[in-house]
């Protein structure tokens, strides 16, 4: 039967609706890893679902101006995939994009790609144990679906009462207009996140006024950003070993740095001073400088690097509104303290939907919930990975496996190997089955995620977007990237229950829902 081609790789064939072993949504670092993974064990019946029309997820989606990473280039990659020609210690989103599209090409993995495929529901079928998945382009069926679509892949906006009256242009940093001018323009950026410190001295230069609404300030240390020399970038293409060397030096250092975020706030202390002399240092406004310095323990929320930021702040057509926005009246912005400022455009620079991840409405797990109301009381999965209710469904970047000063790819490629081990013991196990993460499993894992995280810096006090509706962190991992390497090495069945489906010999079948141990 032959399948509709249309050069976007439609997922319904005449006749039947495709099914595959694994399906994996979203074609950032982590969906790719996956892909790469799968490959690498010799699974060749899979399809990445991918709503975009190209690879990249949140660095295809950011391309705002000074977008840029925060974790130097040698270790922000996959340690099966390194780059010898990182231009830079600190890589630009154009250069971390080409990164992912050159992975994609070398392993060979645009034939599983399905680009413009948005996934909008994902069931679960007791009794055939697959998953149906309809997207926007067709239906197909999966044994097993790993979500990797990111927890900053949705911008979150604010519900600011008369947005809907502004006259002028609005759009968030991750869906930047680059057909909008800013030049000679009133802009008003909102928030002073990672993504507002690289904006704010981007466009100071060419906007007529920046106003830059602050609900908290930020901890800001500087960025020693360079060019990486051509001699280094040879170096390392033709000595791998001083590449790995260099990556490995950089991990080492963060590791030791984690006890101090984890089980020692105090010593952030020394970190926090360095914070301090950076805003002495470059805001020479007594008045300015008090408003920027925060008042919460450096490292409760995330610590920024920028060399630029704070002289982009003393520049004379730059205003500090020490105040989140409150309210929009026509063009005129009018802040929690009263403070009023006219825009012409608004740049949302306010995050994500981090701790309610929106795809979770889109999957039905075996009791019939979504997976949004089975985490209603907060975000829970065994070791980062799976969700109890929703057998042979993991995510990537799932609950508490963010890290706070080190780079996510570690944590991704951990769970690459829980994937491969997850693939492996359904081999082992033969027919048709699934895993089934326990309850008791889940709910121990994340008791204990929960009590180490009480020590934590970030659990010091501050709001965050660490943080969920309830207070509870359930974004970071509180530990060493080794930690959770070893914690993910191997997929213990103790912790799954095994569904089987109906027997091919014809023998009566057995209830998919009867749990072998």
């Amino acid at each position: 039967m032959s399948q509709h081609e249309d050069g976007r790789g439609q997922v319904r064939e005449q006749g039947r609706t495709r099914h595959v072993r694994v399906a994996v949504i979203g074609s950032g670092f982590g969906g790719l890893g996956a892909a790469v993974r799968l490959r690498r064990e010799g699974i060749t019946d899979f399809v990445v679902l991918e709503r975009a029309d190209a690879v990249g997820g949140t660095w295809r989606d950011n391309g705002y101006p000074g977008c840029a990473c925060d974790v130097p280039s040698h270790l922000y990659s996959f340690s099966f995939a390194p780059n010898p020609d990182w231009p830079r210690t600190f890589s630009g989103q154009e250069h971390i994009r080409a990164y992912l599209e050159h992975v994609t090409d070398t392993f060979g993995l645009r034939p599983h790609l399905r680009l413009g495929h948005e996934v909008l529901m994902m069931r679960w079928d007791r009794d055939a144990l697959h998953w149906e998945i309809e997207t926007s382009r067709g239906e197909l069926t999966a044994d097993v679906v790993v979500s990797a679509t990111g927890p900053l892949s949705d911008p979150r906006v604010p519900d600011v009462p008369g947005l809907d009256g502004f006259p002028g242009k609005v759009f968030h940093s991750a869906r930047w207009d680059h057909d909008y001018d800013l030049s000679g323009k009133r802009v008003a950026v909102i928030g002073t996140g990672a993504s507002a410190i690289q904006i704010v001295p981007s466009i100071q230069p060419q906007a007529g006024r920046l106003t830059l609404f602050q609900r908290t300030p930020a901890w800001v240390l500087p960025k020693q950003d360079r060019a990486i020399s051509r001699a280094e970038r040879t170096l390392h293409r033709q000595l791998p070993f001083t590449a790995a060397a260099r990556r490995g030096l950089l991990w080492g250092i963060r590791e030791l740095q984690v006890q101090a975020f984890t089980k020692r706030p105090n010593q952030l202390g020394l970190i926090e001073a360095l914070a301090k002399a950076h805003i002495n240092r470059t805001v020479k406004d007594p008045d300015l400088r008090a408003r920027l310095t925060p008042s919460y323990r450096i490292g409760c929320k995330r610590i920024l690097l920028s060399s630029d930021y704070y002289p982009a702040l003393t520049r004379p057509n730059v205003d500090l509104v020490a105040s989140g926005l409150a309210e929009v009246r026509g063009s005129t912005l009018v802040a929690a303290d009263g403070t009023q400022a006219e825009a012409d455009a608004i740049v949302f620079s306010t995050g994500f939907h981090v701790t309610d991840l929106p795809i979770a409405d889109r999957v039905v797990g075996a009791d019939g919930i979504t997976l949004a109301e089975a985490w209603k009381d907060g975000m829970e999965s065994l070791r980062g990975a799976t969700a109890a209710g929703f057998p042979n469904w993991m995510t990537v970047i799932g609950p508490n496996t963010g890290l706070g000063n080190s780079s996510m790819i570690l944590m991704i490629e951990s769970q690459l190997n829980y994937l491969a081990d997850y693939l492996r013991q359904l081999t082992v196990l033969g027919g048709r089955a699934a895993l089934a993460p326990r309850p008791s499993a889940v709910h121990a894992w994340n008791r204990t995620v929960q009590r180490r995280m009480e020590r934590t810096v970030w659990n010091t006090g501050c709001k965050s977007w660490y943080l969920d509706a309830n207070g509870r962190n359930t974004t970071l991992w509180p530990g060493t990237t080794t930690e959770f390497r070893n914690a993910t090495r191997r997929v213990d069945l103790t912790e799954y229950e095994v569904l089987r489906g109906p027997r091919q010999s014809g023998a009566p079948a057995r209830k998919a829902s009867e749990a072998v141990a």
